[in-house]
């Protein structure tokens, strides 16, 4: 086969009857103008399926179709081109033998890349034709910066080992973009945002210096053997940050933002001194990435419509609760979103202010010169607002002026730390609210976790241990014991943790006047006995259950939900013993 003959994709498309000749006119214009590929184009205007081209190409350059999703990398492979030709030219070495190395393209048409591909590999090549979607989504996957890390990590130690360094010098030179410590800064970032990391740790240790990512939940480790550069990293981030760097007995927190690549990232820095020096933690709020609408976050249909509901009413109180790192701000900014109209006068109090909203008033609650959440609520008030959003109900006095605040023609959305959407309840109490005033006030609880998804690459059926069979038992009843669960082996493109991405599950908990009649008299108990009995109502454990059977997570993830709940719910009835038809369904 020659793969360097001119393949002219569009008349391939219109000769196999997926497009017609006007179709291809308006692309083809449509591509003189922006420069995108055509086949892009025909594809995001649903002129053709993707995989329909894919398999015209296939079965035209005679070349085999391959998908990236259940594909066993080898990094010795990938590795053999870099990652800069890899995203130019939309490339991926797959396998390699004596004789040829087997690369998957998007556009295996593009005689170009093919001959840089065969110069640059000086083999020849055998081409496959892959998803382009896949093929980026894989690049940022299988590409990491970690050999990157630890080689800036050398070049500096390196640096501050010859003694003439002045170290002050070597971090404080915001010019010196080639530095060692900013070049190692830089490909951390890179990294971080690349894999989708929440939070970047700097842990110097006796020895060494941890660098750790989280991912999905999870911390993933990079050890740097070089224990001297932890002290210029610092350094550097504290300048970045406007912190003072003299200051190393005393823990310090400060902001800063980046651009990494497209990525605009608000970066939270803390430190904090330890034994071998300082700890270092960042947040990464990537504002590219905005705000998700309310149908992304994985709500079942039934709780979008109701949560919808609750936050268009006119006024009243939306709590969204849960531990540190469940979502719940996400969530309350989805639903600002759907509020956010010219009509609707929005202000909101938040620490931090994760994302930037247009049209909406946020403000940075700083309680070192007073700004508190109730000092901010009760200036607020005096705005005319329609909207307020309070960032988390911390003490007695915000709730008393958020719960008062709904109850005078506000709509009012906050987050409490709390276990379980009828726990929260409690909570209030114990904050000295008075039962009437939550009666009166409150529309809708939704209590939320996020549970990691089965890496789509790698999952694959999985028995269950005694102790699961139990908690399935006990969640879902007999009934979903005979329902076949899966798990993730690991492969490259989940980092060998079979698991890739996280979703939302969700306990939502409407208050009708039922509800509040019996909780204006201050009967937590029964409050709690009509909650669990309401028709449609399921606990996180039994959202977290249908999740896997779904195969959307495992039950090692709805073991560490159920886990999760702790004594805040001992004194209520135990979890219903079977799933309703509605919540298997």
């Amino acid at each position: 086969m020659n793969t360097r003959k001119k393949i002219r994709l569009g008349d391939l498309c219109i000769e196999n009857g997926l497009i017609s000749q006007e179709q291809l006119d308006e692309a083809l214009a449509e591509q003189k103008k922006s420069g995108r590929k055509l086949g892009r184009i025909l594809i995001e205007n649903s002129y053709i399926k993707e995989d329909d081209m894919l398999e015209i190409l296939s079965r035209q350059l005679k070349i085999p179709f391959v998908d990236l999703l259940h594909y066993k990398f080898k990094p010795e492979v990938i590795k053999l081109i870099p990652e800069i030709q890899a995203r130019r030219f939309r490339a991926l070495a797959l396998s390699r033998d004596e004789q040829s190395i087997t690369v998957g393209m998007a556009d295996p048409t593009n005689i170009f890349a093919y001959d840089e591909l065969s110069n640059l590999l000086k083999q020849q090549v055998r081409l496959a034709v892959v998803r382009e979607s896949d093929l980026l989504r894989t690049i940022d996957t299988v590409y990491r910066k970690t050999e990157q890390i630890s080689g800036f990590a050398e070049q500096l130690s390196d640096e501050l080992s010859e003694g003439d360094i002045d170290l002050a010098e070597l971090v404080s030179e915001a010019d010196v973009t080639d530095a060692p410590v900013v070049k190692l800064l830089q490909s951390l970032f890179a990294d971080a945002i690349q894999i989708g990391a929440s939070d970047i740790h700097i842990e110097p240790d006796e020895t060494l210096v941890r660098i750790r990512q989280r991912v999905d939940g999870v911390l993933q480790e990079q050890v740097v053997e070089e224990t001297n550069i932890a002290a210029a990293l610092v350094s550097r981030l504290k300048l970045i940050a406007n912190l003072d760097i003299s200051e190393k007995r005393l823990p310090q927190d400060g902001r800063f933002s980046i651009k990494v690549d497209s990525h605009n990232v608000d970066v939270r820095i803390s430190t904090m001194p330890i034994q071998n020096g300082e700890s270092v933690v960042m947040r990464l709020l990537d504002q590219t990435r905005g705000t998700y609408d309310l149908e992304s976050l994985g709500m079942p249909e039934a709780i979008v419509k109701s949560f919808r509901h609750a936050i268009t009413r006119p006024h009243g109180m939306v709590l969204v609760t849960g531990p540190t790192g469940s979502g719940k701000t996400t969530s309350l900014y989805a639903g600002l979103k759907l509020l956010n109209t010219p009509h609707v006068k929005i202000i909101t109090a938040e620490d931090p202010i994760e994302y930037r909203l247009s049209r909406i008033n946020q403000v940075q609650i700083n309680t070192d010169i007073g700004l508190s959440f109730a000092n901010v609520l009760r200036s607020a008030l005096r705005q005319d607002p329609d909207v307020l959003l309070v960032g988390e109900i911390r003490d007695e006095e915000t709730a008393e002026i958020a719960i008062r605040a709904s109850m005078t023609g506000h709509l009012v959305l906050s987050t409490l730390h709390t276990n379980s959407a009828i726990g929260t309840v409690n909570r209030l109490i114990d904050m000295e609210v008075k039962p009437y005033l939550l009666a009166a006030a409150l529309n809708a609880i939704v209590a939320q976790r996020l549970v990691r998804k089965i890496c789509r690459s790698c999952g694959k059926n999985s028995d269950m241990s005694t102790e699961l069979t139990e908690l399935v038992k006990k969640i879902g009843g007999e009934q979903a014991i005979n329902v076949q669960y899966a798990k993730g082996a690991g492969c490259a493109h989940c980092n060998a943790t079979g698991y890739q991405g996280r979703i939302g599950v969700y306990e939502f908990l409407n208050i009708d006047q039922q509800l509040a009649s019996v909780l204006g008299t201050g009967d937590t108990a029964g409050f709690t006995t009509m909650a669990r009995e309401k028709a449609g109502f399921s606990t996180l454990e039994q959202a977290a259950l249908k999740a896997a059977m779904d195969g959307i997570t495992t039950l090692d993830e709805v073991l560490r939900v159920s886990a999760d709940i702790d004594n805040e719910l001992s004194q209520e009835p135990p979890v219903s013993a079977e799933l309703s038809p509605a919540q298997l369904a």
